[in-house]
């Protein structure tokens, strides 16, 4: 059985919540798997253990609806990266699986090793899939070059060509009895809590709205909105049970909406080209999407409120099998299927 590298990208929630999906079966079919992770501390508590915790190159969320290009350079430390590109023992490993992580992958880059992507960006990048009207050549090219790989499996809304995947849904999303409750789950990371609090009041003072914020260390109540931590088991609650999705246009959270049958509404962050194409993907199927949360733009989410509905949706979980092919196809040993 190989010895297996599996680097996660750790900004945002996103790349972990699959993780955990993906580790454990990892661990059933290999002799060794070590984890890196790079990027700032994780909103979630993981339940395994990381060989490898690095800087990397994440991105730092603003308040104003984008990525704070300030910190995220100022924060972004050149010499240390490279330091941690060349630390890396990558020579204790039969299989490099990077999950868009770019230590892992300029490591394979650098030493002319094979790094197979296992990510929802290597499926935007795919041909097949849906592209956002107004073309982003630079952020293309960030999306990638950031973190080079030899070989993709992806993950999408839906599966647009072989090798595109539809999304892991975490087994504690999938073991969840939904309900239809009246209040709205609302995750805006790159938003400031003031911020939201004034647009959604101004836009409903009668829709209960919750409201999980990476800005806030403590809860707090503003007449018809609750501001909440980020906490993956409240947030995972508080999703199964409401009326409704406000989020980004980012990969999971929407993913988990859609499987459990709520109306979702996405707001792409500005400046960034993934969220972009996510939110053509699932205006493709669908999916209402806001350009922001100024005046303007408030009759959709209003008429989204009052018409909304939730788009059906199947996603199997096929990931067992995955891992299965990617194994059989890159790894030095071949892996037996296993099924925990």
């Amino acid at each position: 059985m190989p010895r297996i590298l599996y680097a996660i990208q750790g900004t945002g929630n996103g790349h972990l919540s699959r993780a955990l999906d993906i580790v454990p079966l990892l661990q059933a079919r290999t002799r060794q798997l070590d984890v890196l992770v790079s990027g700032p501390p994780p909103d979630l508590t993981l339940p395994f253990p990381v060989q490898y915790q690095c800087h990397g190159m994440g991105f730092v969320f603003g308040k104003k609806g984008g990525i704070n290009f300030a910190k995220t350079f100022w924060q972004l430390n050149s010499a240390a990266f490279v330091r941690e590109i060349r630390a890396l023992p990558l020579d204790k490993y039969d299989l490099i699986i990077s999950d868009f992580e770019p230590v892992s992958a300029w490591a394979c880059r650098l030493q002319h090793r094979p790094c197979v992507a296992l990510s929802h960006q290597s499926a935007v990048l795919h041909p097949a899939a849906p592209q956002p009207k107004r073309a982003d050549p630079v952020g293309r090219a960030v999306l990638r070059h950031y973190a080079p790989t030899t070989a993709h499996y992806g993950f999408h809304f839906a599966a647009y060509a072989p090798g595109i995947h539809t999304p892991v849904i975490r087994r504690q999303v999938r073991e969840l009895l939904p309900e239809q409750r009246e209040h709205y789950t609302v995750y805006l990371p790159a938003f400031d809590e003031k911020l939201l609090v004034n647009r959604l009041r101004y836009l409903s003072r009668t829709v209960r709205w919750e409201v999980f914020s990476k800005h806030s260390v403590r809860e707090a109540e503003y007449g018809n909105v609750r501001v909440r931590p980020v906490s993956g088991a409240a947030f995972t609650n508080s999703l199964a049970h409401s009326a409704g999705v406000l989020c980004g246009a980012g990969f999971e959270t929407p993913a988990e909406a859609l499987y459990l049958g709520k109306k979702l509404l996405v707001i792409p962050m500005k400046n960034q080209y993934e969220q972009a194409c996510n939110a053509a993907a699932l205006a493709k199927m669908g999916v209402p999407v806001a350009k922001s949360l100024k005046n303007k733009h408030l009759d959709t989410l209003d008429h989204w409120l009052r018409e909304g509905r939730a788009i059906p949706v199947q996603y199997p979980d096929e990931t067992g099998q995955i891992l299965d092919t990617l194994l059989r196809e890159h790894a030095a040993v071949p892996a037996p299927t296993i099924f925990i």
